[in-house]
């Protein structure tokens, strides 16, 4: 019964991917850790595996409808990469404990929750500051990089893809339409986590059945949730489901 649970969340997770391009690894390692009773570091792991092939497949119908920017793409991905692989080998340091990895993620949460919830919804800028955005673009370059970076280091240490970071940086900074960003971030999910999860290769044991079961569910989720985009305002899910991972959150933290 709780595998089913287990596959029936799965879903969801594709569906938050899908959706708003971020939050999926958010519910995969609690999900992995409390129903389907992986240790914090085989589910940490293993959340980097699943999102990582999940948003190969969720970027598809995405870039199928224009809404990939492989340029902005290529200036946050390099350094988002060395960071997750930075992130999982800091990971396998002797006083690194699970523990201590579980609470960094509750935080982590936390801080996801809250960058959901407080996000404003449409913008009123007028033209001019919209051009005077655009015209001040190019100091912006040098901060996405940097934030890559960041979100790498945080993606390998506790298995977070960062999407709730990286859709709002890839609008403020990167100058692009929301839907534009998450298409986006699902491309550089994908290769955050394949760097984050070499990292943790040599430090646990697979279950590779449930990673490809878990990742079919998943997928499912996340063609159902590149396809809702079609209809529904990304901007009007956050709040709620900034609520939702606060509530997770508090979870996680009593729990660990």
């Amino acid at each position: 019964m709780m595998k089913f649970v287990g596959y029936l969340l799965a879903l969801c997770i594709g569906l938050s991917l899908g959706l708003i391009g971020g939050g999926g690894s958010v519910l995969a390692v609690p999900i992995l850790i409390y129903v389907m009773e992986l240790t914090p570091k085989t589910a940490i792991a293993t959340s980097l595996a699943v999102v990582g092939m999940v948003s190969v497949i969720g970027v598809i119908p995405h870039w199928r409808q224009g809404n990939v920017n492989f340029r902005t793409a290529a200036f946050f991905a390099p350094t988002a990469m060395i960071g997750a692989y930075l992130g999982a080998r800091i990971a396998d340091l002797p006083l690194i404990t699970e523990t201590f990895q579980l609470i960094c993620f509750g935080l982590v949460m936390v801080t996801a929750s809250i960058l959901m919830i407080r996000k404003k919804g449409k913008s009123s800028e007028t033209q001019a500051e919209v051009a005077s955005k655009q015209y001040n673009l190019a100091s912006h370059w040098l901060a996405i990089p940097l934030q890559g970076l960041g979100i790498g280091i945080i993606t390998g240490f506790v298995g977070v893809g960062g999407g709730f970071i990286i859709v709002p940086a890839l609008v403020l900074f990167g100058g692009i339409a929301m839907k534009e960003a998450i298409g986006t971030s699902l491309l550089i999910i994908a290769f955050n986590s394949a760097t984050g999860f070499w990292g943790y290769l040599s430090q646990v044991e697979l279950d590779w059945n449930l990673v490809i079961s878990f990742t079919v569910a998943a997928s499912l989720g996340t063609l159902v949730g590149a396809y809702l985009t079609r209809f529904i305002d990304a901007k009007n899910l956050q709040k709620g489901f900034g609520y939702f991972v606060l509530a997770v959150a508090v979870f996680v933290l009593i729990k660990r």
